[in-house]
């Protein structure tokens, strides 16, 4: 192989497996709909992307049948010129989990699934490993601020970590060494169809994990675990399980507990990103580091070095009297806990939030849950939905969350709206909440609030 093409270059996923490729020395070429800055910096880095679905601009050097892997994504439709000219032209076509299952067969994979917290906390376990004599690979789902990438190379590492999604079953590709399952919350129904098939995507999984390896559950989910034999099982949540946190101080800013562990225990564990979801995730992370080795010392200072993740809990703002913080947070229970954590760091302040609901299908299945967990606020305003690779369904709108709203103080608006509610002001803590294009507000955001 002398080539890879990405169709879907762009991708949070996508992108970290060119600039493996990209390292490996590899020609890597790719499509994608519009630029960005993750397109401009694999462009910097060597890559050769364009933005027009157009085969005349495929460049030469992936037009080899033999020589050119070509990688696609599960959201590219299946009319895709480009991708109908590979399909076509008998290239070798992999999803992008695929490439990711063989990388896990090569080195010990270092997995992390569930509805949500994987970007964190995979992205948490990389930097404790990376930091460490053990050191690692890595694959993320989001910009660590640590490193401001979403890949991680080692020269000899032979630990991979992974985000394993289980969008389109992907996840299925993976062998794990190790894998933690965050949370098993319904989502994806326009996949699956039912819970039932939802949580036998994740029963599934648990049987792909190789002989000798670990599984992690966060406490009280759903699903039934089907490992083979050989297979360690552990429990982990913040007040109970194998790995748990006991003597949780929180105050001044800071969060600081003890890890109790299997394995050995640690004293004074500070949380570099202070919220108290990140203990949850900050268990699951040095859960997967003591397994590959990491030391006690090591540990403690990776977590109060973590830096966190762009669009996970991520400061803009911080001032005294004004902040302000986005949050990819879409669905109904990464909301309540998003919430919970703002209420409990700021009691007794007056918080805004601004949701932009992602995708139809996830507005339809979940709305009434939507306006459950943002009801937890008196003052939210909801903007139309981000349709991403969706087309509009009759009757789903924004409207059917703001309907069962019980907020004191609620308004309906437009995109072109959003830096106008800001303007207005009412609100001395302000969250962004929502996986769509309402992140490409919040620079602008961050300049009125700076401004005043």
């Amino acid at each position: 192989m002398k080539a890879v093409y990405f169709i879907g270059i762009g991708g949070i996923g996508m992108s970290a497996i060119a600039r493996y490729f990209l390292h490996q020395g590899i020609t890597v070429g790719g499509y994608d709909r519009t630029p960005s800055d993750l397109t401009r910096r694999l462009e910097e880095e060597g890559a050769l992307i364009h933005y027009e679905d157009n085969t005349q601009l495929i460049p030469e050097a992936c037009r080899q049948k033999e020589e050119t892997l070509v990688v696609y994504t599960p959201a590219i439709p299946a009319e895709h010129t480009e991708l109908t000219f590979f399909r076509e032209g008998g290239f070798d076509l992999q999803k992008r989990a695929q490439v990711l299952g063989t990388l896990t067969r090569r080195h010990k994979g270092l997995c992390v699934a569930g509805t949500h917290g994987k970007t964190t906390t995979s992205s948490m376990a990389a930097h404790l490993l990376h930091q460490s004599h053990v050191d690692c690979n890595a694959f993320l789902g989001g910009i660590t601020k640590n490193y401001g990438t979403n890949y991680i190379l080692s020269s000899d590492s032979p630990y991979v970590v992974i985000e394993a999604d289980e969008f389109d079953r992907s996840f299925h590709w993976l062998t794990p060494f190790a894998t933690v399952i965050t949370s098993t919350d319904a989502d994806h129904l326009d996949i699956y169809g039912t819970e039932e098939a939802y949580l036998e995507s994740f029963a599934h999984y648990t049987s792909l994990i190789t002989e000798g390896g670990y599984l992690i559950l966060h406490t009280g989910l759903k699903m039934q675990p089907r490992c083979t034999t050989g297979v360690t099982t552990y429990t982990y949540s913040r007040e109970e399980g194998d790995f748990h946190a006991e003597h949780i101080r929180i105050g001044g800013g800071e969060i600081t507990f003890d890890l109790v562990s299997p394995i050995e225990n640690i004293k004074d564990i500070r949380l570099g990103v202070p919220v108290t979801v990140n203990i949850d995730n900050g268990i699951a992370a040095m859960a997967l580091a003591q397994i590959a080795g990491a030391t006690a010392e090591e540990i403690r200072h990776g977590m109060e070095s973590f830096g966190g993740v762009d669009r996970r809990f991520d400061f803009r703002v911080k001032r005294p009297d004004m902040v302000y913080l986005s949050d990819y947070a879409h669905h109904p229970e990464e909301i309540r806990q998003s919430i919970l954590s703002i209420k409990q760091l700021y009691e007794g302040r007056n918080i805004k939030a601004i949701f932009q609901p992602h995708l139809y299908t996830r507005t339809r299945d979940f709305y009434r849950e939507f306006a459950d967990a943002l009801s937890q606020l008196d003052n939210i305003a909801l903007v139309d939905i981000y349709p991403a690779r969706e087309r509009p369904i009759p009757g789903v709108t924004s409207q059917l969350i703001y309907d069962l709203l019980q907020s004191k103080h609620k308004q309906m608006i437009t995109k072109h709206e959003i830096l106008d509610c800001v303007r207005q002001g009412g609100f001395d803590v302000l969250v962004t909440l929502g996986a769509g294009d309402i992140e490409d507000y919040a620079p602008q955001i961050t300049d009125i609030l700076n401004q005043q």
